[in-house]
Parts: structure tokens; sequence; C-alpha cells
């Protein structure tokens, strides 16, 4: 297949665009601005041209800076606006895409506690949910023209090579990591391997849309990952942030990415015999971190 990419220089685009020759795939990588400009609304129809399916990951690091009022705007602003671009430019197009893979998160569910949260799970309340929700909506001009859109609901991307494992790293190599709050808050995770492979998993398989959870079958309490990670790394864990430290230090950021609770199941995924790699924590973090 021919595989158009926007974002493949980020933490997932970057490892996708990696795997997918390896599985005889095409891949053409949309480079801004000389291909689209969100910004501007400009996008060159003809990076689209034979294409079968596109990947859209493309958007504003949610993890990088405190959420000032400007910097929550670029991060809807570049969701909404440039997942719609895209939709939109395939959808005009004669000889469209068959399938259209665009990320989201499991922001969309909120703060849930314990709650299991299978993909026909309402959405939560706050900026990410909102974000999310927004996100999502973006690609129905790709759906009203009958291209097969499918919604990457991802969870915490466990990669040593970006994302939030490398900054939980030093802490805890010094001796100093704990749980964060309470500890009691849900963790959903997925190794940057099942990633690359849920995502092409999702382009072939023809029954997949709509949503899809794109987490380990295993999530675990932020105190049951903590111990993991310091049983990995042979440190002791015994000595938490506080939730009020946490908010002090990222503001708003902290609740929705640290302190927010979301016990997701891969329900799509492992109804289409999606097969996980690194399924339990521990080995995850062995395997990675050996």
């Amino acid at each position: 297949m021919k595989i158009a990419v926007t974002g493949a220089t980020g933490l997932i685009g970057s490892a996708l665009v990696r795997s997918l020759p390896t599985a005889g795939h095409d891949v053409v990588r949309l480079r801004r601005p000389s291909d689209w400009d969100p910004d501007k609304h400009t996008v060159d129809p003809s990076v689209f041209r034979g294409v079968d399916a596109v990947v859209h990951l493309a958007g504003e690091n949610i993890a990088g800076g405190r959420w000032t009022g400007s910097r929550k705007s670029r991060i809807l602003e570049s969701r909404a606006k440039g997942t719609r671009l895209i939709a939109e430019t395939i959808a005009g197009m004669a000889d469209r895409p068959q399938v259209m893979v665009s990320a989201s998160a499991i922001g969309y569910y909120g703060d849930r506690g314990s709650e299991v949260l299978r993909e026909e799970s309402g959405p939560g309340t706050g900026f990410l949910a909102d974000v999310c929700k927004q996100w999502e909506a973006a690609t129905d001009p790709a759906t009203r023209k009958g291209i097969r859109v499918v919604h990457l609901r991802t969870g915490i991307v466990l990669s040593t090579d970006g994302g939030a494992l490398p900054k939980m790293l030093l802490p805890f190599k010094l001796g100093v990591g704990g749980r964060i709050g309470s500890g009691n808050q849900y963790w959903s995770w997925i190794s940057l391997e099942d990633v690359c492979a849920a995502i092409q998993h999702c382009i072939q398989a023809s029954t997949l849309h709509g949503a899809v959870n794109l987490v380990s079958p295993s999530p675990v309490t932020n105190q049951v990952f903590t111990k993991a990670l310091g049983q990995v790394l042979g440190r002791p864990t015994i000595f938490p942030l506080p939730a009020f430290a946490a908010r002090l230090a990222l503001g708003e950021m902290a609740d929705a990415l640290l302190l927010a609770s979301a016990r997701v199941e891969p329900a799509k995924l492992q109804a289409s015999r999606f097969v996980f790699r690194n399924k339990d924590l521990q080995p995850a973090l062995q395997h990675l971190l050996r």
C-alpha cells in the first residue's frame, strides 16, 4: 500500500515511517510548509495522488509547556484545523484514499476513576476531552464521502526516544522517584512498538472504524506503575510527589496528564484479534530499559 503520513517527525510518526517499509508499504511524508500548511489552510493535493491510506498524526505537543490561554488555543487549533484540512482535501478527490487513520487520545474520556472505559463510553469533561471531541469531529468531511475513518485514542506511549518515560527516568535513577498524588489514578499505557503495529492493523482491518483505543490490555494505577519502574531500575520509590506540588509545577496540565484516572480497555483491537507484543507493564519496561 501507499501510505501518506503527517507528523512524520514526531515520536509516533518517526517510528511509524521506519516500520512501514519493512512491512512492504510505500511511505509519503507530508512536510510543512511545502506539502501542507494548516495555519494558511493550504495543501498540495498531488501528495495524495495514488495514496491508499492517510495516517494523520500532526499536532501541537500537549506536554510542551504550561497551558496558558494562547497555548491551549494552539493545541486545539493545530488539531481541529489541521485535521479538517486533510479530511476536506481527500474528500474532494476523485480517486480518494480508502482509509484515514487520525490521531486522538484517551483524554477524550476525562477523569473517570476506576470506571472501565471502552470505545462506546461517553466523553468526559475538561480541556482535553473538549479538544478530543473537536479533533475527532474534524474528520467528518472524509466520513461523509465514504472514506473509512479510524480515531486512534492513544494512551501513555512508552518509549525511550521521547514522551513521558524519559522524563521519569532521572528522578527514579537518582532514587527520588515515587507515586504522584494518591497513586490510585489509572494510567493506560502502550508501547511504541504496539502503537506502530496497531496503526498498521487499523489500516488493513476493514471492519475497524470510528474510535479505537490504543492502549495495553493491562492498565495500572500510578502506584503500580511507580513500583514496576523502580523494580526494573533497581531503585527505591519512597518519595511521593504530592498533588499540590504537581499542580504548582505544571498547573492545569498536572490534573489532566498526571492526576486524572482513565482505566481504558482496547476492546476493538482485541475483538479484531490484534496481537499485543507488550501486554504487561513490567516486562514491557524491562524490554525498553534492558
